[in-house]
């Protein structure tokens, strides 16, 4: 199911990138296709325009992406976090005892012991770097979901391609399960015998969860050099795209 999923996320990529890559091509030959998919991208002025207005929907719709997007991420975030919280934490001491324990009892060798012991701490690392990833998502979406409603103003007549609408809609869907793709079954599961066991046993079954905020922020801190590196360049984009939209809004206006 696992790899069912990532290949089939795989060949979507594959399929919503390459027309463009293709249209991108400086080949004459290519002049009616590249046409085809700048007609599919035209929105506001530029629809405005045109005189094909078939199958197109109003800009103001592009408040749906973030909307579906935040929804989404939230949801994701939601239950990747508490995943990696109950199942995954990588403070290791405790499951590195319990397979040395297991090991010196006889019941596994010193090759399995090694092999465990690394996939275990594998694991645990790609379901943190899913929430980190995802966390970040999380704050990109709220943006643009808060530009979208407060701070641009999408004319009356503005349209868009249903065609943009439709990948608009996939990429912010796609996008985040992306992010978590490699551990999105084993969350799945997880919240489906969470559900299940709520459902039986009621409020009794939470009495004994405790949170604690250090638990589930030390694993994001124990993360490598390279996605905090990755972070802070993402925080100078989300910056300077916020800054830009502002200036866009301005010069609208003026």
């Amino acid at each position: 199911m696992e790899l069912g999923l990532v290949e089939l996320l795989r060949a979507a990529w594959i399929a919503g990138t390459l027309p463009i890559l293709i249209a991108s091509l400086p080949c004459s030959w290519l002049g009616s296709f590249h046409g085809l998919v700048l007609g599919f991208a035209r929105r506001g002025k530029i629809m405005q325009s045109s005189s094909h207005r078939k199958f197109t929907v109003p800009q103001r719709f592009f408040s749906h992406f973030y909307v579906v997007a935040v929804a989404w991420t939230t949801l994701l975030l939601l239950g990747t976090s508490i995943y990696a919280y109950r199942m995954t934490p990588i403070v290791s001491e405790p499951f590195f005892y319990s397979d040395l324990g297991s090991y010196l009892a006889g019941r596994s060798n010193i090759f399995s012991f090694h092999r465990s012991r690394l996939m275990s701490l594998e694991n645990r690392y790609r379901v943190w770097l899913s929430v980190f990833l995802l966390l970040l998502m999380e704050v990109q979406v709220s943006r643009r979901l808060f530009e979208t409603a407060y701070v641009f103003n999408y004319s009356a007549s503005a349209r868009m391609h249903i065609f943009g609408y439709l990948t608009g809609l996939f990429f912010y869907t796609a996008a985040p399960l992306t992010l978590c793709c490699t551990c999105a079954p084993e969350v799945l599961k997880f919240g489906i015998n969470e559900v299940s066991e709520f459902i039986l046993k009621g409020t009794s079954s939470m009495q004994n969860i405790e949170f604690h905020w250090w638990d589930f922020v030390n694993p994001l801190l124990k993360l490598g050099w390279c996605q905090w590196i990755g972070a802070v360049i993402f925080l100078w984009g989300w910056i300077h795209q916020h800054r830009c939209h502002a200036i866009l809004v301005s010069i609208t206006i003026l």
